[in-house]
């Protein structure tokens, strides 16, 4: 007799590329609860969830939804059957508005010319499930953040209704508050009987919003447990095969001489004077809101973006360096990992060892002006190496890793470049807990070795656990800075606020 809370089995699932990716995998999710997907970066669960999307068809086993045989041709094929995914990598078209992104294929029309007032109108009830009451329907999405576009990803997977909700790392790029609110609609799909596959490395969460839990591990699945039965360690050792100890290394290291000022930095209204400096051997925290400004400061001192007034000094110079493109940066020692892995980061078509090497085509010339390959795959072995990257070899492109992954080939280029100052814009999203441990281990080395740090994130625990220093940043503004056991998450959180009249202000903004 069917069980009457089994909504999808799933049974003997097997994926291969080139080698396995998923290997016998037998599932079962229930109606009305949060089922978390933990794993490491490349353990399976984005191909798993891309499969019951519709998305990825797999090479045998069987999947049941509600008892009857269930293979989707299409995502529109799943979506049919209320099964609905929103992704890891955002999927939106930049030119269009997010109304017209959110139903892109449920477009209100009449007589073939779409209704904009009911698209708008039907946008803005769904875009304030996910606080983005305070945005324009009819605003392209190409002008928003990293953070917003991942809320229009969400409030398009929120458009219609559905009996399973596959979320791949939601709030990667979202700050508390808006975690919040997302977390107040999946408690209420769940109440509604929906059933909600989380997928999400932030262990925190998943022991907030989770009533199952099962583990992935090199495409197998390793056990699933009842939430409230198991700790973080235990999953972390079902995840990994091992104990990883303090996450967060010890920071209390003497610090050197300024390696980089900020002098009243400005840029329209996303930065408003912003003035600090950054020492050798430190690790300088940048916290704050999504629309905080955090983004925008890193991108003005890297040249990304034209500052309207302000300078920066590097290395102690006296006088200001003249910074007017990322070239003149990386020139001057200056390197940035940027949110956007995928549009700014990465040539993903091309393989790991150009991607790597990029920054240092000069030095893998024969005489400057024809690349040596073997020089190039030398560099990129060894920082694949120091950095686990998980991959074929370097000639494999990157677009075939895991977004983890694809990470680590950002982080390793600006390595292989060797720069003295180096601003990280969120380094962990999307990464594992095993991989954020070896990249939390990496900026206390590179801090030891004498490196300067500015590490913007929206993970407050994480910025409390290896900075020497937090800046937080409000409206556009430098709000408050602390030192290293002067701060805790509410006095953090209480600055990150400062500077607006309510939350949704900063959602905004």
């Amino acid at each position: 007799m069917e069980d009457p809370e089994r909504l999808l089995s799933i049974a003997g699932l097997w994926k291969s590329y080139v080698g396995p990716v998923l290997r016998d995998v037998t599932l079962e999710l229930r109606r009305g609860e949060v089922h978390a997907l933990v794993g490491e970066n490349g353990a399976g669960k984005t191909t798993l969830a891309r499969i019951i999307a519709g998305l990825t068809p797999p090479d045998d086993g069987n999947m049941f939804l509600l008892g009857r045989l269930y293979k989707p041709k299409n995502r529109a094929a799943a979506e049919h059957h209320g099964i609905r995914m929103v992704m890891q990598e955002l999927s939106l078209v930049p030119t269009l508005t997010i109304a017209e992104n959110i139903f892109l294929h449920a477009l209100p029309h009449h007589l073939g010319v779409v209704s904009y007032g009911a698209l708008n109108a039907m946008a803005r009830e769904v875009m304030a499930l996910v606080g983005l009451d305070g945005v324009a329907p009819s605003r392209p999405v190409a002008t928003l953040g990293v953070g917003q576009q991942q809320l229009v990803e969400i409030a398009r997977g929120l458009s219609g209704s559905c009996s399973l909700l596959i979320l791949d790392e939601p709030t990667a790029a979202l700050a508390d508050a808006e975690v919040a609110l997302l977390f107040e609609r999946i408690r209420e799909l769940r109440d509604a009987g929906a059933c909600i596959l989380y997928i999400s490395h932030r262990m925190e969460e998943i022991q907030q919003i989770a009533d199952r839990i099962t583990v992935l591990r090199d495409g197998a699945v390793v056990g699933t447990r009842e939430a409230a039965n198991v700790g973080v360690d235990e999953i972390i050792r079902m995840m990994v095969g091992r104990d990883l100890g303090d996450l967060h290394p010890p920071a209390d290291r003497p610090l050197g001489d300024v390696a980089l000022r900020v002098d009243c930095l400005s840029r329209a209204h996303a930065v408003r004077d912003v003035s600090f400096a950054v020492r050798r051997r430190e690790i300088l925290g940048l916290a704050g809101l999504m629309g905080s400004g955090r983004t925008e400061t890193l991108r003005a001192i890297f040249g990304a973006d034209r500052p309207d007034a302000g300078r920066i000094f590097l290395h102690g110079a006296d006088a200001p360096a003249r910074i007017r493109s990322p070239r003149d940066a990386v020139r001057q020692g200056l390197a940035l990992l940027t949110e956007d892995r995928k549009d700014q980061g990465l040539f993903l078509p091309l393989p790991v060892r150009i991607n790597v090497t990029l920054a240092r085509l000069r030095e893998m010339a024969w005489r400057g002006s024809i690349v040596r390959p073997d020089a190039e795959r030398e560099a990129a072995v060894r920082f694949a190496r120091i950095l686990s990257l998980r991959c074929r070899s370097v000639e494999q492109p990157v677009a075939q890793l895991s977004g983890g992954n694809q990470q680590k080939v950002v982080i390793a280029r600006w390595l292989c470049r060797d720069c003295e100052v180096l601003l990280f814009d969120e380094p962990t999203r999307g990464i594992d807990v095993g991989a954020k441990f070896d990249i939390y281990a990496l900026l206390n080395d590179l801090a030891e070795r004498g490196k300067a740090i500015v590490v913007a994130s929206s993970d407050l625990l994480e910025l409390m656990g290896i900075c020497d220093r937090i800046a937080v940043m409000s409206a556009g503004r430098l709000a408050a800075t602390f030192e290293r056991g002067a701060w805790s998450q509410d006095a953090i959180m209480e600055a990150a606020l400062s500077g607006y009249s309510d939350t949704r202000d900063a959602v905004a903004g």
